[in-house]
């Protein structure tokens, strides 16, 4: 039996015919897979706003609190020297006196000092009374680096009289008697760290 002769130009349109058939079947598969793809996303995102309070609490639970860590010790009586002078020895009644306090290092190495009011404390004494103190009111931390030969030097000042228990302005505190006192400074987080104790005169 003969075979069917098949013309050139058949043929090619029969290779036509299988390189779009090719071209739709990869397209079929490719639009299949993005279905698929989409699919599995928006079943993932309803999960996951379903259960987005569970995971965020379990989250919460997990996660440890995060610790400030400077790499800088805090200064101890090993690393600074504290000392106060007064600008005179002798006051009137409701006179008052200035304070030169400093905080020198001579530590080996840097470390950290709060050098407010608040915590480095200028007390001032009678006997075993305490009569006045720089941290009775509420004041914002100073924190200072200190390395070398490093000198921090402030001045307070008192005005002869007394600090109740609570914060008050110091114009309505009382003044106080005449006799001697006594000024002492001192790191309020380490009691080892304090200065030489400086005698001033009310008259």
């Amino acid at each position: 039996m003969a075979k069917r002769r098949i013309s050139a130009r058949q043929r090619r349109i029969y290779r036509r015919r299988r390189i779009v058939a090719g071209i739709l079947a990869v397209v079929i598969i490719a639009l299949c897979w993005g279905f698929g793809w989409l699919l599995v996303r928006g079943v993932s995102a309803i999960n996951y706003a379903i259960n987005k309070d569970d995971i965020n609490a379990i989250a919460r639970q997990a996660a440890p609190s995060p610790k400030e860590v400077s790499g800088v010790k805090d200064c101890t009586a090993n690393d600074v020297d504290l000392s106060v002078s007064a600008s005179s020895a002798t006051l009137s009644l409701a006179g008052s006196v200035k304070f030169t306090v400093t905080i020198k290092h001579h530590g080996a190495a840097s470390c950290l000092i709060d050098g407010s009011n608040a915590s480095r404390v200028l007390t001032i004494t009678s006997g075993n009374e305490t009569i006045w103190r720089s941290d009775s009111c509420p004041v914002d931390s100073r924190m200072l680096l200190m390395a070398g030969n490093d000198k921090d030097i402030q001045t307070i000042t008192w005005n002869a009289n007394a600090t109740g228990e609570q914060c008050q302005q110091d114009a309505t505190l009382p003044n106080v008697n005449r006799g001697t006192y006594v000024a002492k400074l001192s790191m309020k987080s380490n009691d080892k760290v304090q200065s030489d104790p400086v005698s001033v005169v009310v008259q």
